[in-house]
């Protein structure tokens, strides 16, 4: 089976493998900032955890939904396209491995994104939840920059 090159929500849904699904749906559901389809791409329980380059682990849904509720919510133009991954798979979870490139708008700033990236999915009731996600921005530069813009008061 032919995977993909890179995700970023636009794809068809259709011939791919599941997990391949899943990413999709999250990248459409963060590009679109739709927080419904966010919240059933995640695991809604204590388990779940987040990392991400503006500091701090978020545990359980109810800390990581804030995460995103800010960013939808925010004043922040921000998309981002999943590509040069892997998926690794056994029955019942997937880890993907890859790289995240987009850009984070704000007024009349823009920042380029570039950010190591992993998820890691469980099946809950036959469908692929994600139970963590871990984003590094390997760049010190662009990580300051990146956390400077966004953490402005």
């Amino acid at each position: 089976m032919k995977h993909l090159e890179s995700i970023n929500g636009s794809e068809l849904i259709t011939d791919l493998t599941d997990p391949e699904i899943a990413l999709i749906e999250f990248y459409q559901a963060f590009n679109n900032q739709d927080f419904i389809k966010m919240q059933n791409n995640w695991l809604q329980t204590d388990s779940a955890s987040m990392s991400n380059p503006l500091g701090g682990i978020k545990r359980g849904w109810s800390e990581i939904k804030q995460v995103y509720e800010k960013i939808f919510n925010g004043p922040a133009d921000v998309f981002v396209e999943f590509y040069d991954f892997s998926i690794h798979q056994t029955k019942d979870m997937f880890c993907s491995v890859g790289h995240e490139r987009g850009y984070l708008k704000l007024g009349d700033k823009s920042i380029n994104l570039a950010i190591r990236t992993s998820r890691i999915y469980q099946k809950d009731n036959n469908q692929w939840k994600q139970i963590h996600h871990h984003g590094s921005i390997d760049q010190a530069d662009l990580l300051a920059n990146y956390q400077s813009t966004v953490l402005q008061k």
